[in-house]
């Protein structure tokens, strides 16, 4: 097996890859988690899905944030120090 550009694995001689999920935190960690810092929130079942959406549209709107700031500072990649400069705003800017 190998893995593919996009982290996929790939069975040697198939045409079709096979993909692994993996869940980074279990969904009853996740649920104990909210109630034990929001008891008064109510949620649906699915609010495990809610939240993993959320983390990527944050990490998205970092990236292009810091994607912006490399490209002002004349840089073709995305340097530490660029995320670094705007995490601060984007943290601000996500919170609810």
């Amino acid at each position: 097996m190998s893995v593919g550009w996009r982290g996929d694995l790939k069975a040697r001689g198939d045409s079709q890859p096979l993909v692994m999920v993996h869940r980074a935190v279990p969904r009853s960690s996740l649920l104990s988690l909210l109630k034990k810092h929001k008891p008064q929130l109510r949620h649906s079942k699915d609010v495990h899905i809610m939240v993993h959406l959320d983390c990527l549209l944050f990490l998205h709107r970092l990236a292009v944030e810091a994607r912006t700031k490399a490209v002002e500072s004349k840089s073709s990649t995305i340097q530490p120090n660029n995320v670094k400069e705007v995490a601060k705003a984007i943290l601000k800017k996500s919170r609810g």
